[in-house]
């Protein structure tokens, strides 16, 4: 049995809307035997291992059904047992998780698809091995592989472990129930490392936790609750009961310091925290000695103070409310008259509640050196039968992580000690505090009974408030996220994500200016880095969930744009549970062949996971019919079509309706981009007049501009913004590298564009033939090598028979082809086409490619270029001089510059001829921040 390849899903993906592990699963020869054929002596074996598989329905939907189901005459296959026993390893490690499914591979006998839920992507994969290992383990020798498990396996030993790994690195409870409580307020939250460090909500609206410590809570505050001998002072300078202290730094001075106080004391660290190195009831200098050497192990200096009698209770206060109360009993055991004390622990360690660590509502008791310490003071040891109702106190303290209990008083506490608690916590400054109080009883003032508070602790833990042994648990996270978050208050940014074949970069773009046009404060990703507010602060391609993560965590944005590309949606799944709009402008023929996907079918599917999580807006291209099919999987509240078909027959029963749609509608003056709305009908814009589409020649930067202005219009923004933002961008190479950059500073016009399939090099190859040439038309033309022969060749059809000239070139990564393999493959397939010899070159390399293309071209020439190394081969069109040109256009009418302007004339701005309107030269700059 072997993990051939694994995948973790951080969000939506092709096998579920939230988290999963994707393996792929060889049984090799197991695959002969199934549960049924290992028969029930292997499934009871892996129960006996596992009690909760008991609890798993299956396919029969009720507890007991997967049991049932693995043991029915033929069973069910080792993947699927994985699957159920992966689940099973987190749900006894503390997470919730329940989805799982299981498929064989088609083409692949043996082979598995196993899908299951993770809450923590270590823990998950980590669930995984161990679930392999395990039902390798429980295996006949026979039939056992030989990989299957070392030889010193021991599975107890190895699910402990796998618990406390998976507990360091889990959320802590109190992280955990804060969490809990924003997700029921529909606030979201990224965790920012691998602690306790959270954070809740997006962007500008963004707040901090670290464990029970908000981004609010005073630092002051936080030192002040750690200096204990200095609480002590201010909360007795305010009248607060607070026990006598003395702050020592030798065993000399603590027994001093215990004989003014008067026995018995408290020794303990003067900055610890989680009751590490206290001591209480310290009756003698000798137990005083102990006490000090213990807490000096924890602190430099240590603290003395008069022992409180009392129960211990811990007092929560949140913005300026005691929320819970909480008595707290030291880790003990009943005597019986008849057990050991080793039996009795034993015995309370059989309490389902109690687990390793945090796995549980309470710790399991353990006869470690702390509690031989207080058997010893006891006069007792581990083999003692305690009289019946005889207590034994294995802990000195009551905290629940060393195996105490809790007991939820909340309700009855005293009004006095109420108000006492939160006195002390707004002495010290603190947002979230807990304080620890002792007294005989809670019930009655501590002004008539007395009683002291022994400490104020910053970040105070949840766990015994939230999950008590005895008593109501209480809501105690929910104040604190309705203090981070005041009802109306916003967490999250609008998010639009938007996927396609082509187009997705430049329509991503345009919706961001638009946006920061509108006043916003846009994140972006992009295949060529994450923009913050108009600024790539990341470069490269980034537009998986990584680049995702970053954007929304960045203090600064208020609006998230997220293009979101084929290859992270298979690797990852997206970075976002959801979003506000989702737009697919198109499925095309590319990346087939690649990672599963060999079908336009099996490629819509992927790219449908933006559609199928959108929540308020999914705008579909109606002219795609394979986008079309998408509106039967949203359950967004908006459907909105695009069309530049104004006859679309089904768009226009859907306007009819009432239904949302962007239409390209033809007019006197041109062609206008018109939004319908409930009934409305919105001019929205002239396409001449918007920059990017050449005058509206260039019809798929009309689409992509009428994508842009209905997910602009979905998302709230004002139609003027939308206007003002269509009619400010343009398609030079600073706002929109590689994606139809246009120079005309030499004799000829250079087009520029990173297309690299058969649908975007049709697009450009339109373009030239729609625009005015008074000479040839030389196209320079290539494709990925990782790309079927099949694609390779249509790339070529896509351009024959429309230029003069063709340069066929390959891209720097060869990506397992041979070096000239793609520039012959396509020129072959050019002469297949009737393109003749004498107007085909060959050259490989894509430099020397592009330098023959800019020589050979003339006056009035259109030069397209499809590029792969887009900064590199901007700079050789920018920077190539037209004294390198050959000595017969001397003889031209229209002479070439000699050099270049003295204010640098390299940038990508379109000539006024095309569309009127006059660039700056900032493309220039770009390219040589980059190149730098």
């Amino acid at each position: 049995m072997r993990i051939l390849d694994r995948s973790v899903y951080v969000g939506p993906s092709a096998y579920a809307h939230f988290p999963v592990i994707r393996l792929i699963l060889d049984l090799q020869t197991l695959e002969a035997w199934p549960t049924g054929k290992l028969g029930a002596g292997y499934v009871d074996a892996l129960v006996e291992a596992l009690p909760g598989l008991a609890e798993h329905g299956c396919s029969y939907r009720e507890p007991g059904g997967f049991i049932r189901r693995m043991k029915e005459d033929e069973g069910t296959w080792l993947g699927h047992v994985l699957e159920h026993v992966a689940i099973e390893l987190q749900n006894i490690a503390g997470e919730d998780v329940t989805f799982g499914k299981t498929r064989s591979v088609d083409d692949r006998p043996g082979v598995y698809t196993v899908i299951y839920e993770y809450t923590q992507r270590e823990q998950g994969i980590a669930a995984g091995d161990l679930a392999r290992n395990l039902l390798c383990s429980l295996l006949p020798t026979d039939i056992r592989p030989r990989d299957g498990v070392p030889e010193d396996w021991n599975w107890p030993e190895a699910r402990d472990t796998f618990i406390r790994y998976a507990q360091r690195r889990a959320l802590g409870p109190s992280t955990a129930s804060l969490v809990r409580a924003a997700e029921e307020r529909n606030i979201p939250w990224l965790r920012l490392n691998d602690q306790s460090l959270v954070q809740l909500g997006h962007g500008k609206y963004q707040q901090r936790i670290q464990a029970t410590v908000t981004g609010r809570t005073s630092h002051i505050a936080v030192e002040l609750a750690g200096d204990k001998e200095e609480t002590n002072k201010i909360l007795g300078s305010l009248g607060l009961p607070v026990p006598q202290q003395r702050l020592v730094q030798t065993a000399e001075q603590a027994r001093q310091a215990a004989r003014r106080l008067g026995y018995p004391v408290v020794t303990k660290p003067y900055n610890g925290n989680h009751g590490r190195g206290i001591s209480i009831r310290l009756g003698n200098d000798e137990e005083v000695t102990e006490g000090f050497i213990k807490a000096s192990e924890h602190s430099r200096s240590v603290i003395v103070e008069t022992f409180l009698e009392g129960d211990d209770h811990r007092l929560l206060v949140v913005n300026g409310e005691l929320v819970a109360a909480t008595r707290r009993t030291p880790g003990h055991v009943v005597g019986d008259g008849t057990h050991t004390i080793a039996e009795l622990v034993d015995k309370v360690n059989l309490d389902p509640r109690r687990g390793v660590g945090h796995e549980k509502v309470l710790t399991r008791l353990e006869l470690d050196a702390q509690a031989e310490m207080m058997m010893a003071r006891a006069k007792v040891d581990a083999g003692t039968i305690p009289a019946e109702g005889e207590v034994i106190h294995l802990r000195s303290t009551a905290n629940l992580s060393t195996g105490g209990t809790a007991t939820d008083v909340t309700d009855v506490i005293h009004p006095d000690n109420r108000d006492m608690a939160v006195r002390a916590i707004r002495a010290i400054g603190l947002d979230v505090g807990g304080v620890d109080f002792l007294t005989t009883n809670i019930t009655e003032s501590y002004k008539s009974i007395g009683g002291g508070i022994c400490e104020c602790n910053a970040a105070p833990g949840f766990r015994m408030h939230v999950a008590p042994s005895e008593g109501t648990p209480r809501d105690v996270a929910g104040p604190v996220i309705d203090m981070l978050f005041p009802s109306g208050t916003p967490s999250r940014v609008p998010i639009a994500a938007i996927t396609g074949t082509n187009g997705k970069t430049t329509t991503a773009r345009m919706l961001a200016h638009i946006a920061k046009m509108a006043g916003y404060t846009p994140g972006l990703t992009t295949t060529d880095g994450v923009y913050i507010d108009g600024q790539r602060t990341v470069e490269g391609d980034m537009t998986g969930p990584v680049s995702a993560r970053m954007v929304l965590a960045d203090p600064q944005i208020d609006l998230a744009v997220l293009e979101t590309a084929r290859g992270g949606l298979l690797r990852a799944g997206m970075g976002v549970p959801r979003v506000d709009v989702g737009a697919v402008l198109n499925v095309q023929s590319d990346h087939l062949g690649m990672k599963g996907i060999d079908t336009l079918e099996q490629l819509a599917e992927i790219k449908r996971i933006v559609i199928e999580v959108a929540e308020d807006c999914a705008v579909l291209n109606a002219d795609d019919p394979q986008v079309l099919k998408m509106s039967g999987y949203t359950d967004a509240k908006v459907i909105c079509y695009v069309t530049m078909n104004p006859q679309h027959g089904l768009v226009r029963e859907h306007i009819r309706a009432g239904g949302r749609a962007c239409a390209l509608e033809a007019g006197v003056n041109g062609q206008m981009i018109t939004l319908y709305d409930r009934g409305s009908h919105i001019p929205l814009l002239w396409t001449h007049l918007i920059p990017a589409t050449l005058e509206g020649r260039a019809m798929h930067n009309v689409q992509n501009a009428m994508i842009a202005a209905a997910m602009a219009f979905s998302m709230g923004i004002k139609l003027d913004a939308i206007r003002q933002g269509l009619r400010t961008f343009d398609s030079t190479f600073f706002q929109a590298p590689g994606r139809m950059n246009v120079f005309s500073e030499h004799p000829f016009k250079v087009l520029f564009d990173y297309g690299h399939n058969a649908h975007a090099v049709g697009v450009m190859a339109d373009l030239a033939q729609r625009l005015d040439v008074s000479g040839r038309r030389i196209v320079i033309l290539a494709g990925p090598g990782d790309r079927r022969d099949q694609d390779l060749r249509e790339i070529a059809d896509a351009v024959a028979g429309r230029f003069d000239h063709y340069i066929c070139r390959r891209d720097d990564s060869l990506r397992g082809r041979a070096s000239d393999e793609v520039p012959k493959l396509q020129a072959a397939r050019l002469r297949e086409l009737g393109v003749a010899d004498s107007a085909i070159s060959v050259i490989p390399d894509e430099q020397e490619a592009i330098d023959a293309g800019l020589s050979m071209s003339q006056a009035g020439d259109l030069l397209l270029i499809f590029a792969d190394a887009l900064v590199r081969s901007w700079k050789q069109v920018i920077k190539f001089r037209s004294n390198e040109l050959p000595d017969a256009r001397a003889s031209r009418s229209t002479p070439a510059p000699q050099d270049p302007p003295a204010v640098p004339a390299e940038a990508a701005f379109v000539p006024s001829e095309w569309d009127g309107v006059v660039r700056d030269e900032r493309g220039i700059h770009l390219s040589r921040e980059q190149d730098d």
